[in-house]
């Protein structure tokens, strides 16, 4: 199982001590570490700040938000980092919610599986450099309308890899689907091990659709997954209930909140609904109270050594080649990595 460290995205400060976490990742034998962004911080500039300390972990967005910058641009980014790095970036894609797309980015939220596949193709193109980057339309057409004076135009910087991965953020069967079919691996959230059967089917028809470009042996799964060391692990889950109940209750709109979808799926229902009426009323401890035990414990991994290890090996053993964890001290970064790293 590799680990991968999960920075995030930025609350109303920059973070203090990130460049010591992303030394005592590396130290500790971390595969990556990975950056977020949602109507703030950006996901590209702290891999690349941060990173320059480092020279062996990957450096991933997750994600990187599709209507934030056209494919072109992204494009750029990728390219650019991969340079500077020596050829340790992974590029993370998600459309994000239709909140964010049509209230921050001002863009319309439809078709974001049409927008995906079609902005992967022209990110692969101009990676590739094998001629004018092109695409038809309907979403980013290149040359674009307008002036007519529009021209098809290479990258001027030769890219490092015309490989570089490309992962998608994914949550619902179709979009885990195409993830299978056109990206190098899977940016799981919530991830449930007991649901691995329903994930390998979402997978596996990606998999065998016509010029699907991997397969189960060379797709990567990475899972966002909290993992708690603890001999208290009531107290734990219960510090974990109001994370769920925000992203359940607040991080979407009340008809799509694709996290919420989430744990429906996983028979969460009646505590979904329950917990969405709260939070937007504005009872958000109530809503974390809530939260069952075994909401938080399906999709996080919270306990004594000899549990974690064993529950690694369980969500191992269901398909997830990295988890992306959670540190806020060097000295529980370097932990994680000793226990799970033997």
């Amino acid at each position: 199982m590799k680990l991968g460290l999960q920075l995030g995205y930025w609350g109303a400060q920059p973070p203090e001590g990130t460049g010591e976490l992303v030394d005592a990742a590396e130290a500790a034998g971390f595969d990556a570490i990975f950056a977020a962004e949602s109507w703030g911080s950006d996901a590209f500039t702290p891999l690349a700040w941060w990173g320059s300390r480092t020279s062996k972990v990957r450096l991933g967005t997750s994600v990187a938000q599709l209507s934030a910058r056209t494919p072109t641009s992204c494009a750029m980014h990728a390219l650019t980092l991969d340079h500077l790095s020596g050829g340790r970036a992974v590029l993370g894609l998600g459309v994000s919610g239709p909140q964010v797309v049509e209230g921050w980015y001002g863009t319309p939220f439809a078709k974001p599986l049409a927008r995906t596949r079609e902005y992967v193709d022209i990110v692969r193109q101009v990676l590739a450099r094998e001629g004018p980057v092109t695409s038809p339309g309907p979403h980013y057409p290149l040359p674009a309308g307008g002036t007519g004076l529009g021209k098809a135009l290479k990258p001027i910087t030769h890219p490092l890899r015309a490989d570089l991965p490309i992962w998608l953020g994914a949550e619902g069967p179709k979009n885990v689907a195409l993830a299978a079919e056109i990206a190098d691996g899977w940016l799981a959230i919530y991830y449930s091990p007991r649901l691995a059967p329903m994930y390998d089917e979402w997978l596996d028809e990606g998999f065998a659709r016509a010029g699907a470009r991997r397969s189960r042996e060379d797709f990567e799964i990475a899972a966002t997954c909290q993992v708690v060391v603890t001999d208290n692990r009531a107290a734990s889950i219960a510090q974990l209930k109001p994370t769920i109940a925000l992203y359940v209750g607040g991080m979407g709109a009340p008809s799509e909140n694709f996290h919420a979808q989430v744990y429906r799926r996983m028979g969460y229902g009646p505590e979904v609904e329950e917990i969405g009426r709260l939070f937007r009323a504005g009872r958000k401890d109530d809503a974390a109270a809530v939260v069952p035990d075994e909401m938080v414990a399906e999709t996080m991994i919270i306990g004594d050594e000899d549990h974690v290890r064993s529950e690694v090996k369980r969500w191992s053993d269901a398909g997830v080649t990295m988890l992306l964890v959670t540190a806020h001290t060097p000295s529980r970064v370097a932990e994680l990595g000793a226990l799970l790293n033997r």
